[in-house]
Parts: C-alpha cells; sequence; structure tokens
C-alpha cells in the first residue's frame, strides 16, 4: 500500500479526489490538519461522494504529530523545487509521499528537514501541476514500477 501525506490542503476538490484514487488505487490517504476547508463543505462532498467510505483516511492536528506517528517511515517530498525526479527514486514498502498545500506548498523550515525531495519532470515553462494531478500520476507511477498491476 501506498502512504500519500498532504500537508494542510486548501482546495476541497482537490483533497476529495485524492480521498476517491485512494479508495480506487488502495492508497492510504494521511491529512495533515489544519484543513483550509471544513469536510462539510458542498464542493467536497460532491467530489468525495461515498468514496470517503472505503478510502483509508488518517488525521493529523500537526506535522509533529503526523511525524511521531510515522516514524519508521521515510517522508518523501514532492516539490518544484530540487533536481531529482521521482521515476529514478527508489521507493520502499512504508514510504510516505508528502504533497505540500495548493497556495504554498510545504513551509521553507520543514522543506530543509525533509531528506527526499523529488519532482515530477514537466514542460519548463509550466508551474506546477494540480495537487490531485500529481498524486495520480506518482501513485500509480509507483504501483506499476513496483508490480502492483499484473
Amino acid at each position: 500500500m501506498i502512504n500519500i501525506a498532504l500537508y494542510k490542503p486548501d482546495i476541497p476538490q482537490n483533497t476529495a479526489a485524492i480521498i476517491r484514487l485512494g479508495a480506487c488505487l488502495n492508497l492510504k490517504i494521511h491529512i495533515i490538519e489544519p484543513c483550509g476547508f471544513n469536510v462539510n463543505d458542498s464542493r467536497f462532498k460532491r467530489v468525495v461522494m461515498d468514496y470517503g467510505k472505503i478510502s483509508k483516511v488518517l488525521k493529523y492536528q500537526d506535522f509533529e504529530d503526523f511525524k511521531n506517528k510515522n516514524s519508521k517511515s521515510r517522508i518523501i517530498l514532492m516539490t518544484t523545487k530540487t533536481k531529482k525526479f521521482y521515476h529514478k527514486f527508489i521507493f520502499k514498502k512504508n514510504d510516505v509521499i508528502l504533497f505540500g498545500r495548493e497556495s504554498a506548498g510545504v513551509p521553507k523550515e520543514l522543506h530543509k528537514k525533509i531528506k527526499y525531495r523529488l519532482k515530477i519532470p514537466m514542460n519548463k515553462s509550466a508551474r506546477s501541476l494540480n495537487l490531485a494531478m500529481s498524486v495520480a500520476v506518482v501513485s500509480s507511477s509507483i504501483l506499476f514500477k513496483n508490480g502492483y498491476y499484473k
């Protein structure tokens, strides 16, 4: 199972789409609070539908809580601020792939503390992909690469 962590997500539709993706691809979704929205938001409910009931979602008060409860896992940050590509990285079973918030990524001090930082290769004139698309690209690639699709 792949672990996907969302750092203080801002956009309800993205988080809902990632939870739905998690249900479909058997991903464990870790949400680091506070979120920039309420889960009763109609935009969230419209996208997540009934997939929230079959998703594996864990919530944490803050990054320290998340880090403490996942101390045996490597935290791998997906960021545009690195030169290393995710498809050249060897992922391990208990890795947690961390995605920053849509509006600001992760704070600089947190960025510096995380040893593994990777990015998705893309057109140099583009800033970034949508968060839900980034999670889909990376998680499906890892699943394929590690033989989950046979």
